[in-house]
């Protein structure tokens, strides 16, 4: 990466090139951005209203009363993204003093002027959509022993919802049919659903890991997890 430009930053930057094409000149980019807390989805541009996580007749993913804000450059996104952040719910554990205890969702769109999407949502169509997910990190109970109970419980939310996830990617590794991928496990998983088996999906896991022997277990787990996704194969969805 260059200097402190972050992934959000760089794909955003590509996004407003690609658009500066004759081809792609009349598609209008907005940004969603919400989290999933003790199970529900909060909308972080938009006073942490609920979002609602449904599938419509077709079995796509929809998000009722998430907002969109369009956008103009990558300094636009930024501005929104440092926006939402400060909304983001967040907690002190003794592994870490700002730990995050929410997985964040954020969602950079390239819209359809003039045509609206047959979700019955009001939202304008559709043309392709950047998903990134901020996992929250697994938590172990001694990460978390000596933490109040909302903490404690904010932790097994967390560590259940990446299990969930887990379950999932081995079902799609396994090349499970659509029947017996368990995507309603958690919302971190129905919010997914879409990026696993959605029309022409791709899918990337980035993991973060320390050098420092002190987080060689958690180092350790997490490659261990980001390893499975690689088993995974497309094989319930139109993605390759």
């Amino acid at each position: 990466l260059n200097g402190n430009e972050g992934l959000y930053y760089l794909a955003a930057r590509d996004v407003f090139e690609t658009r500066r094409q004759e081809q792609f000149k009349h598609l209008i980019v907005t940004v969603s951005l919400f989290e999933i807390y003790g199970g529900k989805l909060f909308d972080l541009l938009n006073a942490r209203k609920i979002v609602k996580c449904l599938e419509d007749a077709k079995q796509k993913v929809c998000f009722l009363g998430l907002s969109e804000h369009a956008v103009h450059s990558a300094d636009e996104v930024m501005d929104l993204i440092e926006s939402g952040g400060s909304q983001r719910s967040t907690g002190t554990t003794s592994a870490n003093a700002d730990s995050s205890r929410s997985h964040a969702v954020l969602q950079l769109s390239l819209k359809l002027p003039g045509r609206r999407s047959r979700s019955g949502s009001g939202q304008l169509q559709e043309h392709g959509r950047l998903t990134f997910i901020d996992l929250a990190g697994s938590e172990r109970g001694a990460d978390t022993n000596k933490s109040d109970r909302q903490t404690r419980l904010e932790g097994a939310e967390i560590n259940t919802s990446l299990l969930a996830l887990k379950e999932v990617i081995r079902a799609l590794a396994t090349g499970g049919t659509m029947q017996h991928i368990p995507f309603r496990g958690s919302k971190l998983t129905q919010v997914l659903k879409e990026s696993f088996v959605g029309e022409d999906a791709r899918s990337v896991m980035i993991a973060c890991v320390a050098p420092n022997f002190s987080n060689c277990e958690h180092t350790l787990n997490t490659l261990r997890y980001a390893d499975r996704v690689k088993e995974k194969e497309f094989r319930a969805g139109g993605g390759g």
